[in-house]
């Protein structure tokens, strides 16, 4: 398991390539230990790409290292083992077991086959501080399939946490939530980012001028601004993307979602 003190991603010249088609093109991206980095930007600009590079499932050329460990090269479950964890827009969770269920059985993703066949004599620690931090404690014996949209990314969320990922990588956490359920995300992402790292992929503007401690906006693969919120709503690079004037948006790489910058023209005009 990686060392808390050196648990930060960076991303030095990272190049994805499709068919021919540059999908990032030479990334650098520095996200320190404790940050909560959101990734914006318009169709195509290679937010959900770098994210499948970073976990294995994009081949990618440059370098990521998270803590001291390069992740370039290596396979979907050794990156995971290495305490880097991921979502989807659509919660990955196991509806008709409980939610405690859910729970152990990703906890029991490194433990061997003897003991997975032995039954649980009680909750196991690790599974009782993420019920309590995801705030499903409440909840542990209901099935998963019936659990509120939010709740379920809340025990993704804390599926991953049972792993011990000290790198979380979400993918539009809060898509789809009532706005109590995105301030509960977003308190949330506060608690685990305090010994964790976490990128979010995410188009909720408001959301992100909440809860974000940096944002980088990329366009075209690129690395187009980077600060704080107001650092980069002020930028001009940022607004001309936004509103139009550049040719934002001509093409979608491979994993990138289409939805992507619908929501945020009319309020990085009223930044």
């Amino acid at each position: 398991m990686i060392d808390q003190v050196f648990a930060g991603l960076e991303i030095r010249d990272l190049r994805v390539v499709f068919d021919g088609f540059v999908a990032v093109d030479g990334v650098d991206l520095t996200v320190p230990r404790g940050d909560i980095r959101f990734l914006i930007g318009p169709n195509g600009a290679g937010k959900t790409t770098i994210v499948d590079a970073v976990t294995g499932l994009a081949k990618a050329t440059g370098s990521v290292l998270f803590g001291e460990q390069q992740l370039l090269g290596k396979d979907v479950h050794t990156i995971a083992r290495m305490g880097v964890g991921r979502t989807f827009q659509t919660a990955t969770v196991f509806d008709e077991l409980s939610v405690l269920q859910n729970l152990d059985i990703a906890a029991g993703a490194g433990r061997g086959p003897l003991t997975l066949l032995r039954r649980r004599s009680g909750v196991p620690p690790r599974v009782e501080q993420a019920l309590e931090t995801i705030g499903l404690t409440e909840a542990l014996h209901r099935p998963a399939g019936i659990l509120a949209h939010g709740q379920k990314q809340w025990l993704e969320i804390g599926m991953l946490l049972v792993q011990d990922a000290k790198l979380l990588l979400l993918d539009e956490p809060v898509a789809g939530m009532s706005a109590d359920e995105r301030d509960t995300t977003g308190e949330l992402l506060g608690v685990i980012a305090q010994d964790r790292t976490v990128v979010i992929v995410e188009h909720d503007m408001d959301f992100l001028r909440r809860y974000a401690r940096t944002v980088t906006v990329l366009h075209a693969g690129a690395v187009l601004s980077e600060g704080s919120v107001a650092q980069v709503q002020a930028d001009p690079r940022v607004q001309e993307v936004y509103l139009g004037t550049a040719s934002a948006g001509e093409h979608t790489s491979a994993g990138e979602h289409t939805s992507a910058g619908e929501h945020a023209d009319d309020d990085v005009r009223s930044a």
